[in-house]
């Protein structure tokens, strides 16, 4: 049984849920209140307090939560956001962040599981802080630092790490003019293959000493989009809750693969 969530927290998940442009559409509410066999008290309101009148309902006849949490596991089910993964990812954030004070937390099957509760969200605002102060210490990209924010680091540090990581695909999608993504992106920019040159050389590629260290490069960068993302869907492949440490250390490695990818040079070919 998971406790009936503060009233607070239930609204702002309503909130969330509901808000006008990135939220549920009403015709979406009506659908998945029905799937869930939660009662629709209020259909003509705004959609915000349409969701807050259905799962307060709910919650108050249940006396629980559990099928507030039924409902959102079925409005953030993976499958409905194949063609468009982003949502997902931005939509997921946003309910952690209210479920984190319920010490609850969605994962990226889209079920429900139990998290460290939250406090404050100072102390999410304290952790980005911090994370951002080592990295400067560090000199990383300014690319890199700009995913140090409290929304991202609540929680854990993955879905920072995970935006990090979204930048330097993108940044070589946008200098190749490819479209693909993980390791058949980096294959396709900078792999030789047939050819005499990759579309991007990490260097002049003008002895084996060059030419290893390209190599070396982009196998870096396909083990670093292969430990965070799943290069299909744009999303990360496990359920996977990492520390300050390890946040710190692979922020670094896109700080490098970022300045890398500034020195390099689209060929010809």
């Amino acid at each position: 049984m998971v406790p009936s969530f503060n009233e607070a927290n239930l609204e702002q998940l309503c909130n969330v849920l509901g808000e006008t442009n990135s939220g549920l559409t009403g015709s979406e509410i009506g659908r998945y209140l029905e799937d869930c066999s939660i009662a629709d008290p209020e259909p003509g309101t705004t959609k915000r307090h349409r969701l807050f009148s259905a799962l307060k309902g709910c919650q108050v006849r249940d006396g629980c939560a559990n099928n507030v949490c039924a409902f959102v596991q079925r409005v953030l089910n993976p499958v409905l956001y194949v063609q468009n993964p982003d949502s997902f990812s931005q939509r997921q954030l946003a309910v952690n962040t209210v479920l984190s004070f319920e010490g609850l937390r969605l994962n990226e099957e889209g079920k429900i599981t139990s998290a460290k509760k939250a406090r404050t969200i100072p102390e999410a605002e304290m952790a980005a802080k911090e994370l951002k102060q080592k990295l400067k210490e560090r000199g990383v990209h300014p690319e890199v630092l700009r995913f140090c924010q409290a929304e991202l680091v609540e929680g854990n540090y993955f879905h920072a790490v995970l935006e990090a990581t979204k930048s330097v695909a993108q940044k070589v999608r946008d200098m190749s003019g490819l479209t693909s993504d993980g390791a058949e992106l980096v294959d396709a920019a900078f792999g030789f293959g047939k050819k005499t040159y990759p579309v991007l050389a990490f260097n002049a590629l003008s002895n084996d000493s060059e030419k290893s260290e390209h190599k070396g490069l982009m196998t870096l960068m396909k083990g670093f989009f292969g430990t965070f993302r799943n290069p299909t869907a744009h999303a990360p492949r496990i359920e996977w809750g990492i520390g300050q440490q390890d946040a710190l250390d692979m922020m670094t490695v896109a700080s490098l693969l970022h300045r890398r990818l500034e020195g390099t040079v689209k060929t010809n070919v």
